[in-house]
């Protein structure tokens, strides 16, 4: 029996003021035909906040309405969720396709953060107290990411008006003026710091997926994998979904219509090679 269709998205950000996804009823035309549903970081918040219960209600929410849609579900740590799962990163594909959200490739998780010279200082010392043998895996610098992330306070919790939460990302993201130069550096080093990434750890990989940026891109590269990012549900840029099937690996964009999200236009197609020379994990 040939396997179905596995989807990728990552940053639902549901429950987040800054997101679109009010309603996770929104997703369904997303997740018609779906066997395996992966979930690429930041899908709800689960850091320290000043209500905990809104965090609470919304991770459950998220892991009731997957298990109703979706035969298997995926769900992958990112910043903001350091500890919805014990998943970090995925292999689909016999190993072809690795799946990591992406703050990893930042040394202070997000660089543009009023929080990034805390977050540097923090990483560095975990980091330092790693186990000699794990520092420099894959393993441990996840691990040591996701302790840090896991000590942040969420920056724009629940419980606040939607104009002031909303005036208050603004200021958070724009001022002062150079946090737009950093934001725009992020966007510009990504494929070649997620290509890096794969060269190190997962050198038979042909595709690399990401997060986290909010910049949804592909970036097919002269030499090393192909980057995809798959960007947000939240302004401004909107997101990606890629799908693995048939042997094939398409990057779709996600168009939001009628207050639902949907499969858009496909924007690039990839062959895979062919039976999985390693297992998924």
């Amino acid at each position: 029996m040939a396997p179905g269709l596995t989807r990728i998205l990552s940053d639902l950000h549901y429950g987040d003021h800054a997101g679109r996804l009010r309603r996770l009823e929104e997703l369904d035309p997303l997740l018609e035909g779906v066997e395996h549903l992966v979930l690429n970081g930041d899908s709800v918040d689960t850091r320290p906040s000043a209500h905990p219960a809104h965090a609470a209600r919304c991770r459950a929410e998220l892991l009731a309405f997957c298990a109703q849609r979706v035969p298997r579900l995926t769900l992958i740590t990112g910043n903001h969720d350091p500890d919805l799962s014990a998943c970090h990163h995925l292999d689909l594909a016999g190993g072809e396709v690795f799946v990591v959200h992406g703050d990893l490739l930042y040394p202070s998780l997000v660089p543009w953060s009023r929080d990034a010279p805390v977050v540097r200082r923090r990483l560095r010392e975990a980091l330092r107290q790693a186990d000699p043998g794990s520092r420099g895996s894959l393993a441990g610098r996840s691990a040591a990411f996701r302790r840090v992330a896991a000590s942040l306070a969420q920056r724009h919790p629940a419980g606040l008006p939607a104009w002031r939460a909303l005036l208050s990302f603004l200021a958070d993201t724009v001022w002062p003026p150079h946090r737009a130069a950093l934001i725009l550096h992020s966007w510009l080093v990504l494929p070649a710091r997620a290509a890096r990434l794969a060269r190190r750890h997962r050198p038979a990989a042909r595709f690399i997926l990401t997060g986290h940026t909010h910049y949804p891109g592909c970036w097919r590269r002269p030499a090393g994998p192909v980057v995809v990012n798959t960007g947000s549900f939240t302004r401004p840029l909107g997101a990606l979904a890629v799908d693995v099937r048939d042997g094939a690996l398409r990057v779709r964009a996600v168009e939001h219509r009628h207050a639902r999200y949907h499969p858009g236009a496909q924007r690039a197609e990839f062959a895979l090679a062919g039976p999985a020379r390693l297992p998924e994990t």
